[in-house]
């Protein structure tokens, strides 16, 4: 979700532009449209998260590989996609042991495929380079969303999946708020300039907080502190998360991976701290409750 803490896109030349440079009233309306869909998806036939999230990783893989191969990269599409896919469908008859093993399956394919890749008389060409990169991918995406997934399997998995996203959320919020705002500090200006320690501030207070909220009246315990535990975290994991996509967009010299949501970027864009928050958030609770 690439805008944790005090983070933007810069919006096309024809949009208003907020004081932190992105499209407001666009970004604004596409967060609240998937929102609704997704609370919708929850509590109605919450099993059908299955569908909405493998969707989005197969859009996120497609975003991901056309960019890795604009680049130079001679990623297996292919392989990923479908191997993304038997990673997180699997999780649902055989838990995450299923899960684990498509995931070195999916791997065995990729480097086969990518050593006959040039034909059975060529030598593949900067094999390991591309092998390593499509791995990569690979648990970037569909191996950390299996994470995202599974959690609603569990006890309460509704209300487990409602924890992850709204924290997220108010992270993004607390941050994008609080950079704006008061943002004086650059927190990381090589790798994401928007980025401050101010925002980071208001991440961590209205993240924890809304993790403090979900503890109590979501997932229905006593243990209060178990708020304190993953607000934190998530806030921590989530803007790590949005780094770590700002410096490969910064590698390969591009501005967003897509430009599906308006104000947002690509579905890609929206994942970035999503995912790595949601095998801490499975971790978390599979431990805590």
């Amino acid at each position: 979700m690439t805008s944790s803490p005090g983070q933007s896109s810069t919006p096309s030349p024809a949009a208003a532009p907020s004081k932190a440079g992105r499209n407001l009233p666009a970004a604004i309306g596409v967060g609240v449209a998937l929102g609704g869909f997704l609370i919708a998806v929850l509590l109605l036939v919450p099993d059908a998260w299955y569908a909405v999230v493998t969707v989005a990783i197969a859009i996120a893989t497609w975003e991901v590989t056309k960019r890795l191969r604009d680049g130079g990269f001679a990623v297996p599409v292919i392989p990923l996609l479908v191997g993304g896919q038997a990673i997180m469908w699997l999780s649902w008859p055989y838990g995450l042991a299923g899960s684990f093993v498509a995931m070195a399956a999916t791997i065995l394919v990729m480097m086969v495929w990518k050593l006959f890749a040039q034909g059975l008389s060529a030598a593949p060409v900067n094999y390991l380079r591309d092998l390593s990169v499509s791995t990569l991918v690979l648990a970037w995406l569909p191996v950390l969303a299996t994470f995202g997934t599974y959690l609603v399997r569990e006890d309460q998995g509704a209300y487990r999946v409602f924890t992850l996203v709204l924290v997220v959320v108010c992270s993004d919020v607390g941050g994008y708020a609080a950079g704006v705002l008061f943002g004086k500090h650059p927190m990381a200006p090589a790798i994401s300039p928007k980025k401050s320690w101010e925002g980071l501030g208001g991440s961590l207070l209205v993240g924890t907080l809304g993790a403090v909220a979900c503890s109590l009246w979501l997932l229905d315990t006593p243990h209060w502190w178990i708020g304190f535990v993953l607000g934190p975290l998530l806030v921590l994991v989530a803007t790590s998360g949005d780094l770590i996509e700002s410096q490969i967009k910064r590698d390969l010299g591009i501005k967003d991976m897509g430009t599906l949501l308006p104000g947002h970027g690509g579905i890609m864009d929206r994942l970035d701290s999503l995912l790595p928050s949601a095998f801490v958030t499975w971790a978390v609770l599979a431990l805590l409750l």
